[in-house]
């Protein structure tokens, strides 16, 4: 009788012992750790020209497509550019056309012909189209640098700019996170549990703020530590196995990684 109550009171110890520690519990097959909720794609964008806000179609929230407009820039200079190098091309076109049908008079033989201009004319004619069509591509692509589009399908994260503010070169005005496509990054995992873990472990993970466990895999393992409170730990990226609803960037979950 005394070895079953001491065999009991053992068995009662290891379990308590598990819940409070979960490093004894990596011991056992598997590894714990804590992780936070992050977008699989996050972007900070801004613009490589200093200049003053024009407009900012979009806010905080709003779901966006690959190449919509997020804001533009006040560029009154580039845009006059554009219509300059426009100009100056219809010119040169129009100047190539008069030079292909134009017509030289000479006499031959007593004779009078009206014959083409020389080729090299017209290829002339023809360069000054190139160097205006390169020209108009060149202030296009300046104006364009005064537009900031949408990269890919995500949701307007932050804005940090107001129409009318100065913003400087390589400033982030805006964020951008794939918030329908979530994932986890563990927060805490150590230098002694690292080797454990393997590409396409499953994972349990228990979502501290719904009290819901559901499945996932490990799909990345940073090949470099970082140092936290002094602790040396790795991150390790973890996908959903099916993609819950009611997550939100920054929520945090303990996970357990299998061998």
């Amino acid at each position: 009788m005394k070895r079953f109550y001491g065999s009991a009171l053992l068995s009662l110890i290891i379990i308590l012992a598990l819940s409070i520690n979960p490093a004894l519990a990596a011991q056992n097959g598997s590894v714990v750790a804590s992780s936070v909720v992050v977008p699989v794609q996050v972007t900070k964008l801004g613009f490589i020209t200093p200049a003053l806000v024009k407009e900012i179609p979009v806010k905080e929230g709003d779901q966006v497509t690959a190449g919509q407009t997020l804001v533009l820039l006040n560029t009154p200079e580039a845009e006059y550019n554009v219509t300059a190098a426009e100009a100056a091309l219809r010119s040169a076109l129009g100047e190539e056309k008069v030079q292909s049908y134009r017509r030289i008079k000479d006499r031959r033989n007593g004779k009078v012909f009206f014959d083409v201009v020389p080729p090299e004319i017209r290829e002339v004619a023809h360069a000054k189209v190139e160097q205006a069509q390169a020209s108009l591509k060149m202030a296009q692509a300046t104006l364009a640098q005064s537009t900031l589009l949408a990269p890919y399908d995500a949701t307007v994260a932050s804005i940090k700019v107001v129409p009318g503010e100065y913003v400087q070169q390589n400033e982030v005005v805006v964020t951008l996170a794939t918030l329908n496509n979530l994932q986890l990054e563990t927060t805490d995992l150590s230098e002694r549990d690292i080797t454990k873990v393997k590409i396409g472990s499953p994972v349990n993970i228990s979502i501290e703020a719904s009290d819901e466990t559901i499945r996932g895999k490990v799909i990345s393992i940073s090949p470099r530590a970082d140092t936290v409170g002094g602790d040396v730990v790795f991150k390790v990226t973890i996908a959903f196995d099916k993609q819950p609803g009611n997550l939100l960037w920054g929520m945090t979950a303990e996970v357990m990684i299998e061998e």
